[in-house]
């Protein structure tokens, strides 16, 4: 169905997009290649929210540089748009321009598209074809696409830690377990996610900047913070800059003059409570979907790390194991009861193993959930 200059001008489409990795939130990260007489005549990817997307900017690429767009193939990782939002239909501008064919990674799993951008091309006479390198587009967008289908962000839990699995010193001291290499590259994941959770415990203890500081990048994720009581102090890092977002239990007479000094400050407190009293976890990963959060980027403490686990918000853990032992005594990952029996067990899958510097990054995934067995 495909042939091999597909193959070439897709995986081309896919690297264009990744420049987006940083900057198009909350818009998916898509590529394009316009592609005529098998040379490429045009090149493109999303810009930031408000401006082209990438098949505009292939088009417009194309003219740029003398080109005729027309009887031209498509290569795009997402299927184009076809309603009006901040621009205007991506259908359009190729129907207009003359494309001849299209070839798209996947489907846009937005409600609003869904196979419609697909079927107008079609409508139009453009031959459309779909799912070349739709496993790569997919992972490209994992955010986006749990957005869209979920309702809530894809959430991925940073975590340094020793090769037996501590995060600190009994003291407290975890700086630095792993080695720079390691924290530049997690630096890279905070840049790629559309906001960075904390709790108000590892803000208390350690009182993070939870900025993207180790690389270049063109914008700041929206920090969020988990804090029951706001108990958080004012002189916190994380409340210097742009204002954090707070998630609390609640707004009352105990803690009425702290909600006050901190929307003086310009931070939007959000009340969200659970029954036990504190913040209901799945609710507010709802919420931030509804902000238009495709991707969270979580780095908290063991015990948050262990409630968001139990409640089912996390996805996927991204792990740095440092060459080295820390002790029993000194802090875990996370908070868990050990389960029963060890079908109960939180299962994972690994997807991705690599050595960053002198350290081991591992990305393992939460295991679908199995069948019972008959």
């Amino acid at each position: 169905m495909f042939s091999d200059a597909d193959f070439t001008h897709m995986q081309r489409a896919l690297a264009l997009a990744a420049r987006g990795l940083y900057t198009t939130t909350p818009n998916p990260r898509v590529g394009c290649v316009l592609v005529k007489d098998g040379k490429t005549v045009g090149e493109g990817f999303t810009q930031p929210a408000g401006q082209d997307h990438a098949e505009v900017q292939a088009l417009k690429d194309t003219r740029r540089r003398g080109n005729d767009p027309r009887g031209a193939t498509a290569y795009v990782t997402l299927e184009p748009c076809s309603h009006f939002g901040r621009t205007p239909p991506c259908v359009h501008a190729l129907v207009e321009a003359g494309i001849a064919r299209v070839i798209a990674a996947m489907e846009d799993p937005n409600p609003q598209v869904s196979g419609r951008g697909l079927a107008r091309l079609r409508d139009a006479g453009i031959d459309v074809r779909c799912g070349l390198l739709s496993n790569e587009a997919h992972e490209l967008n994992i955010g986006f696409v749990s957005r869209m289908t979920r309702a809530r962000p894809w959430v991925r839990m940073k975590i340094a830690a020793s090769l037996d699995g501590r995060t600190a010193l009994p003291s407290g001291a975890s700086q630095w377990i792993t080695g720079p290499a390691a924290r530049a590259d997690g630096h890279a994941w905070r840049a790629r996610a559309c906001a960075i959770l904390t709790g108000v415990g590892t803000v208390r203890k350690d009182d993070p900047q939870l900025t993207v500081r180790a690389i270049e990048t063109a914008r700041q994720p929206l920090r969020v913070l988990v804090d029951s009581r706001l108990d958080a102090p004012l002189s916190a890092r994380i409340f210097e800059g742009a204002p954090p977002l707070v998630f609390c239990a609640s707004i009352d007479a105990d803690n009425t003059a702290r909600a006050e000094a901190l929307a003086s400050r310009g931070v939007e407190l959000v009340p969200i409570a659970n029954a036990q009293g504190k913040v209901d976890l799945p609710a507010m990963l709802k919420e931030l979907g509804r902000r238009g959060i495709n991707e969270l980027h979580i780095e908290a403490g063991h015990k948050l790390n262990g409630s968001l686990l139990r409640e089912g918000c996390v996805d996927e853990l991204l792990v740095y194991l440092a060459p080295s032992l820390l002790g029993a005594d000194s802090a875990g990952m996370f908070e868990l009861l050990a389960p029963a029996a060890l079908d109960a067990r939180v299962q994972l899958v690994f997807h991705g193993v690599e050595r960053v510097g002198d350290d081991l990054r591992i990305l393992a995934r939460i295991a679908p959930p199995q069948a019972p067995s008959s």
